[in-house]
């Protein structure tokens, strides 16, 4: 059952502090309160300077208390996709009760059976989502609790990441007085929450386009399967404007906004605009098409970068095709740019929640969302990650364990490999055209 109350999440970006505050009621989200502060401390979505991104945390946590009138003390804070992995993991235990009756504490048994594993030291296990459960054999149970059973088997995904940044989130959240309630993966909780159901299950990339980084994911059969992170992003935008024109890098960020479009093509020459140029005691005249081609040649880099990444995995080969989002994603024209790149149909993603219709503030949303769905299910699952981080739970007659060889299947963004096993059957009934997503992803 979904968690009802007040939920909070914090996007920490590296342009920009995204705080919503939303209340869930009766399945229904509604949004109360945003705050939204410039980021300093961070470069290309990595905390390089704590105290400085502890002070963005707090513009932006009191912007959205004095839009709600809620006093914030904890936070759902999202997890970039950067170096991210995920394995495959399952686990079984006997049935401790007398009864034979499944309890929560069955639950976070086989839970801990399945996350006992050797994590590199400089990993940390960020969340375990379990997938199904089996009772004596019998599968897709979604909630074993109440049941009567003498084994019980979970599977799940183990979502891992670089101790350093999630160390670094945590202690910078903590430094600006909050407390943490859900870590979430930024990508996963995206594609939960923009796409159709029809969406996740035949396959969609989504692309993820922020300020100091672009996140490329593939969500196929409501899973996360494919992750990469591109080091561009829409202050690269800036730069280069800045750097062409030779203005400050406010000044471009200005023309970026007010006169930027990123397919030349639906430009004019003959419109112009002065520039206020370092070194020229009067504007210079510039013309919207001069402008949208220094535009074009960074946007259409980032998206053959994303595109060389896709191919080599045939994911563009899926149905949804692509979906656009984040904050570099508003640039006008920026669609038509993607389509004539990826080949394959694009669309934008706008949040149609009032006041933020903008998708700058699509991951903030996602997670609060995301976080709002969880089951009770999964809070007791988590619990054994924090019994495993404390000690290890050592397999015996009443908890054993099944630990097949890790699978990884989300890569550094440096190799974009991914694996998972997939039966003979599965494969050869989804359809010739997208065998080939399925050989690289799955084999």
């Amino acid at each position: 059952m979904a968690k009802t109350g007040i939920h909070v999440s914090l996007d920490i970006g590296t342009t920009s502090v995204k705080v919503v505050v939303a209340e869930y009621i009766e399945n229904q989200i509604n949004i109360i309160g945003v705050g939204n502060a410039k980021s300093k401390g961070l470069d290309r979505g990595i905390v390089i300077d704590i105290d400085k991104a502890v002070q963005s945390i707090q513009r932006a946590i009191k912007q959205a208390e004095e839009k709600s009138g809620v006093q914030i003390r904890s936070v759902s804070v999202g997890i970039p996709a950067n170096l991210l992995q995920v394995e495959k993991c399952e686990g079984m235990i006997a049935v401790n009760s007398e009864s034979k009756e499944i309890t929560s504490t069955d639950v976070k048994n086989v839970a801990s059976a399945a996350v006992v594993r050797s994590t590199p030291p400089e990993r940390q296990v960020i969340t375990l989502i379990p997938q199904e459960f089996k009772v004596d054999g019998f599968e897709g149970i979604k909630d074993p609790r109440g049941m009567i059973g003498v084994r019980l088997d979970m599977k799940g995904l183990l979502f891992t990441g670089p101790k350093t940044i999630v160390h670094n989130i945590r202690k910078c959240v903590e430094k600006a007085g909050l407390s943490i309630d859900e870590m979430v993966i930024t990508p996963l909780a995206l594609a939960e929450s923009i796409l159709s159901d029809g969406e996740k299950d035949f396959g969609t990339t989504i692309i993820d386009l922020g300020g100091g980084q672009t996140t490329t994911s593939v969500m196929y059969e409501r899973e996360l399967k494919f992750s990469h992170v591109e080091q561009e992003g829409g202050e690269f935008v800036t730069k280069d404007i800045s750097v062409v024109l030779n203005t400050s890098l406010t000044n471009a960020e200005a023309l970026k906004i007010n006169y930027g479009y990123a397919y030349p093509e639906r430009t004019s020459s003959n419109e112009e605009f002065p520039v206020d140029v370092i070194g020229k005691n009067e504007p210079v005249k510039i013309d919207e098409r001069y402008l949208s081609e220094i535009i074009e040649a960074r946007v259409e880099q980032i998206f053959t970068k994303s595109k060389a990444v896709l191919d080599s995995i045939d994911a563009l080969n899926l149905p949804g095709g692509v979906i656009l989002t984040g904050g570099a994603a508003s640039l006008p024209g920026i669609v038509e740019l993607a389509a004539d790149v990826f080949g394959t149909n694009v669309k934008l993603y706008v949040p149609n929640h009032m006041g933020l219709r903008n998708p700058v503030f699509a991951n903030g949303i996602a997670i609060v969302e995301y976080v709002a769905q969880l089951d009770e299910v999964y809070h007791i699952t988590k619990l054994a990650i924090y019994d495993n981080k404390k000690k290890a739970v050592k397999p015996n007659r009443e908890v054993q364990m099944e630990q097949p060889k890790p699978e990884v299947r989300q890569v550094q963004p440096q190799e974009p490999i991914t694996e998972v096993e997939i039966e003979e059957t599965d494969k050869e009934g989804i359809g010739s055209k997208f065998k080939g997503f399925l050989s690289n992803i799955f084999d």
